[in-house]
């Protein structure tokens, strides 16, 4: 492929439409409902296929393959039957996803050889007991940022008021890093820009993510801006197809003539981000092109940043980042010319033992340029699913806001437990025969986790879980238990009633919901979770009836939660953005007002060696662990067992383009084949989950983020 999208995209929009019906699919993707996928923004009350600031047509792959997906039949209890569990663990991912939806009540309990179909009734009868069993202390409540913003109110609301502590959410595998670093830098964990915000830029910088694969109507928007003169700097160890040139299908010059997306494009090591980003900023310095007036009058912290910098060796900066010093002067001629810019990344920063230490790197350069509190300027974490940011807004951890905390002591007399377990602490208590029950609301913790053989060992100690989903996934296959109970859930343009959701820009939509599109037995989140409360707390203040209506809880959420005063209005008055967390003036959340700027102290290596840096990451066809496709036409690859390395990496270990070889890390080796790829020599990458098992239990310090983008690897040939 010359250029990402274009005609392939479109011929595979048709295929799909084709499998599930042209007119079918079109309904659902224009139905007024947020988009399943990336957080980026589209559809709510104006409708499906028009993004925040009212444009349409946006849609992407990533939404066709979403809702063709939930469209293309359910499970059947002959299909059941003619999987014993033995041949489900057998299944591939994208074979997991391809039987289908999950259209009744289930369990598998130990020592059965097949799943078998229950009751609702038996079904939330036994979720009951396990969880009576297992005590608040005992148990943990983890979300995927699938759910609606009325279902992470209320699954919070509840492990509360029952007396747990163990909440979180799937942000503390990806975004957790961004959180924490972006509290430090302006007080909120947050992007500090709006959608409208990228058509005053004339710079984006693009780090560490790939939104071509992942999020591809962010490429829209960059297309958008080099068409009004503005520039783009990727920052990737690999050379991206659709982060080279792209051929966006709903603006037609671009989809007959294709798309330049980046001007500059900076291939560091894998987790030489802040050696690159500190060598940035060191030359914006000497280029005299900070902003000293913004600097000296709305941040703090600079003068120790400064004092770092310029005991920096550039020779060591760029050793360690791996990027030429002509190339990195390149770059900086070009953010010392910019007025306005915006940062943008995804876990190829926040994936690594530096996690917040990149973030804080790249939060420098934007200060120190003054790139931060005014419009078409600002920091954004790529979110990367719909509902990610939403689920945390709601309360959705361990800890709770000051104020949240206030507002939930007063209105409902609950008093924050402290001591509640993250989402890497609730495994390291599986492990250690401390957890007795785990209640899921989506997502696939297994394939979510790093060291996939300690994973699957510290998820099955876990006597019961409880799991509300759509799907079959690894971890209903590999993770039971005593007993694996799955409770089939209606998605959100299925549900009866409107839910809400939250953007990437801090934007609540709404979603009208609709009917469903497979024959079944399901029901909303909303709905099993207010069941599961009636029988764990049948008495008290709280009327678990009255918290199935959607709207009642959009009132409760506008009373408890900071920000979200609006929701209870939201279906008369429409959709808003949250107050308090744009900068569009130098004002910030700390508590002095300032940004702050932090010093990144260059990481230490973690090769030998004979040892390459390897990463995981996400195929075209992919969406977080859901595997839609095999193939992943970007990088010229069709199957999922492979490494992704450089020719001279290849040649200098006597390899040919599909040679088979074992990978070897500290915690195991995966036999593949190798693929040519276009990244920096001396790194490495695999497919993200089948590659977990590789990935070392190593984490960031400051947030828990697992290191999936930091490992030590060996290559070695398998003699035929």
């Amino acid at each position: 492929m010359a250029a990402g999208g274009g005609l392939a995209a479109v011929t595979y929009v048709f295929r799909k439409a084709l499998e599930v019906g042209p007119f079918q699919l079109w309904r659902r993707l224009r139905s007024r409902n947020a988009c399943k996928t990336c957080a980026l923004g589209m559809g709510g009350q104006r409708g499906g296929m028009v993004n925040e600031l009212g444009h349409f047509p946006e849609v992407c792959k990533k939404s066709v393959q979403a809702q063709s997906a939930d469209m293309a039949g359910a499970i059947t209890e002959e299909t059941l039957a003619s999987l014993p569990l033995e041949r489900l663990r057998a299944l591939s991912p994208r074979e997991l996803e391809k039987l289908g939806r999950v259209a009744f009540p289930m369990v598998a309990s130990e020592g059965a050889t097949h799943y078998r179909r229950i009751s609702w009734e038996e079904a939330l009868g036994r979720a009951a007991d396990a969880l009576s069993r297992s005590g608040p202390d005992r148990t943990f409540f983890y979300s995927s940022g699938r759910s609606s913003n009325e279902a992470a109110f209320l699954m919070q609301l509840v492990a509360r008021a029952w007396g747990a502590a163990n909440i979180n959410n799937c942000s503390y595998y990806c975004h957790q890093a961004s959180g924490v670093a972006l509290s430090k830098v302006y007080g909120s964990g947050t992007a500090s820009v709006v959608l409208d915000d990228l058509r005053h830029a004339d710079l984006a910088v693009i780090a560490g993510a790939n939104p071509a694969c992942n999020h591809p109507r962010l490429i829209t928007q960059l297309v958008e801006l080099r068409r009004r003169g503005g520039k783009v700097i990727v920052i990737n160890p690999i050379r991206e197809l659709g982060l080279v040139r792209f051929r966006v299908p709903s603006l037609w010059r671009s989809m007959l003539f294709g798309s330049t997306i980046s001007d500059i494009y900076l291939q560091p090591h894998i987790g030489g981000d802040v050696a690159l980003l500190k060598a940035l900023l060191k030359g914006v310095l000497e280029r005299g092109a900070v902003e000293e007036e913004f600097v000296a009058q709305w941040t703090s912290g600079w003068q120790a940043v400064r004092t770092d910098l310029e005991a920096a060796e550039w020779d060591e900066l760029v050793r360690q980042s791996g990027v030429p010093r002509n190339e990195i002067d390149r770059a900086v001629e070009l953010l010392g010319s910019s007025k306005r810019a915006i940062c943008f990344w995804a876990m190829g920063l926040t994936q690594h033992a530096s996690g917040v230490d990149n973030i804080l790197a790249l939060s420098n350069l934007a200060l120190a340029r003054g790139w931060l509190g005014r419009q078409g300027t600002g920091l954004v974490p790529i979110r990367g699913h719909s509902n990610v940011q939403g689920v945390g807004s709601m309360g959705v951890s361990p800890e709770m806001k000051q104020a949240f905390a206030e507002r939930m002591e007063k209105m409902y007399g609950i008093v924050e437990k402290k001591g509640g377990l993250d989402t890497y602490g609730s495994m390291l208590a599986a492990e250690r025969g401390e957890i007795d029950a785990c209640f899921l609301l989506g997502g696939n913790l297994l394939g979510s986790n790093p060291d996939r053989d300690w994973a699957e060992k510290a998820l099955r100690a876990i006597p019961t879980t409880i799991s509300v989903t759509t799907k079959l996934n690894e971890h209903h296959a590999h993770a039971i238990g005593q007993e694996m109970i799955v409770l089939p859930a209606l998605a959100r343009d299925e549900e009866g009633q409107p839910t809400t959701q939250e953007s990437m820009f801090n934007f609540v939509r709404m979603s009208e919901g609709g009917t469903p599109s497979v024959r079944g037995d399901m029901r909303s989140e909303v709905e099993i979770i207010a069941s599961i409360a009636e029988r764990i707390l049948p008495e008290g203040r709280l009327d678990w009836k009255a918290m199935r209506s959607h709207e009642k809880l959009r009132q409760e959420i506008a009373r408890v939660v900071p920000g979200f005063e609006r929701i209870g209005a939201i279906a008369d008055r429409g959709e808003f953005q949250i107050e308090g967390r744009t900068f569009h003036e130098p004002q910030f959340r700390t508590p002095d007002g300032k940004a702050h700027f932090e010093v990144t102290p260059l990481p230490a290596p973690f090769t030998a060696d004979g040892e390459l840096r390897l990463m995981t990451l996400r195929s075209e066809g992919q969406f977080n662990t859901v595997v839609y496709e095999e193939e992943d036409p970007y990088r010229g690859t069709d199957r999922r067992d492979v490494v992704l390395m450089a020719k001279e990496d290849a040649a200098a270990l006597g390899l040919e383009e599909g040679d088979p070889v074992r990978v070897a890390t500290s915690t195991g080796s995966m036999d593949v084949v190798v693929s040519f790829l276009d990244i920096r020599p001396g790194n490495i990458a695999m497919y993200y989950p089948e590659a977990n098992r590789l990935v070392p239990r190593m984490l960031d310090g400051a947030s828990k983020t697992p290191a999936f983008k930091s490992v030590a690897a060996r290559v070695t040939s398998i003699s035929p």
